[in-house]
């Protein structure tokens, strides 16, 4: 299995740097993994490739502003702080990635807002990664009240711009309802109050799971031999109450479509012997490859991948590489739109 494979020319005006402003009326292609047959179609008609007792399997991970601008003691130089994620409650230690790394020592320490929240460098994790202990001597709520306040989307560089206050609400899904994520789970960028209900009158059921997407997302495989790529942890959650219903789902034949390839990971991350999902608190670094057989997903909605992600092996794994990689030629051929604010495609 070949990284060459999954790489193409990409027109830098193919990546979105907005979404579109009426969501449901973003592009969907419809890949139909059997025939081969592919549709264009917009995101409102996706119903229409579902039925009762179906299930379409959500990420409810929210993203937490979490890219803060503060001022190095002594110096008051600009210093960029990306939270990754936190490494424990009670000495309120967090892995992070620090700008301009070089400049940032152990012992060094880092004020941001109004100097509310301080930060003290503990270690040196990579060239830019830094453990912070962060000095905030107020509760859990008041500690994300205070960096949802002081804090910026954490944009990829892919998009090309810096966030802007608009972002707030673009960046995050109608079902963000637990932080932890860094990166957009973009699958469910297109869901409305009304496309929702509408699925609901037709007894189809929509169940979160939760999986804190960390920046592995964005990372380029940079091996050739994919065999040999280790994806990065992330930490998931399926209930009893989703399990019970996508097992419902499984046990009477009906579909259940991963709504994102980070769901994807999650419910192939806990399936029983007998082919049925597990309630699990756990962590996953899962890299689905061309050969896997999935256990749980016949159907999958994604966004449109940038060449040689992780995401994008995934993708052409569930719905073979030739028919993913033509379908993709072809997407950007008519014109879709590419990442995490771009069109949708449903592979059934």
């Amino acid at each position: 299995m070949k990284l060459s494979n999954f790489k193409f020319e990409l027109p830098a005006h193919s990546i979105a740097q907005y979404p579109i402003e009426g969501k449901e009326e973003a592009r969907l292609m419809v890949v139909h993994k059997n025939s081969g047959k592919i549709e264009h179609k917009t995101f409102k008609d996706l119903p229409t490739y579902f039925s009762e007792g179906d299930t379409l399997v959500v990420n409810d991970s929210k993203v937490l502003p979490c890219k803060l601008y503060g001022c190095k003691e002594k110096t008051n130089a600009e210093v960029e702080v990306l939270l990754l994620r936190k490494l424990n409650d009670e000495h309120g230690l967090w892995d992070t990635i620090v700008e301009p790394a070089r400049k940032i020592r152990i012992g060094n320490k880092i004020y941001f807002g109004n100097g509310e929240l301080v930060a003290e460098i503990i270690d040196n994790t990579t060239s830019r990664g830094r453990t912070l202990k962060l000095l905030f001597d107020r509760t859990e709520e008041e500690f994300y009240a205070l960096v949802n306040q002081i804090g910026h989307m954490p944009l990829p560089p892919q998009i090309g711009r810096s966030s802007e206050p608009e972002d707030r609400a673009y960046y995050q899904t109608i079902f963000a309802q637990n932080i932890g994520s860094i990166v957009l789970p973009a699958a469910g960028l297109h869901f409305t109050p009304y496309l929702l209900k509408y699925l609901a009158l037709q007894n189809i059921s929509v169940v979160p799971v939760t999986l804190h997407i960390g920046l592995g997302e964005l990372s380029t495989i940079d091996m050739e031999d994919l065999t040999k790529v280790r994806a990065s942890s992330e930490r998931f959650t399926i209930t009893p109450e989703t399990a019970t219903v996508v097992n419902h789902s499984l046990q009477h034949q009906k579909k259940v479509c991963a709504v994102g390839t980070s769901v994807l990971r999650a419910m192939e991350s806990s399936v029983s012997v007998a082919c049925q999902i597990k309630p699990a608190s756990d962590w996953t670094n899962k890299f689905i490859l061309p050969s896997y057989s999935f256990k749980v997903c016949s159907a999958l909605l994604t966004t449109f991948h940038l060449p040689s992600s992780i995401s994008l092996v995934s993708v052409a794994a569930f719905g073979g590489e030739e028919l993913i990689l033509n379908a993709y030629a072809e997407a950007i051929k008519e014109g879709y739109r590419f990442f995490l604010y771009g069109d949708s495609m449903l592979i059934i």
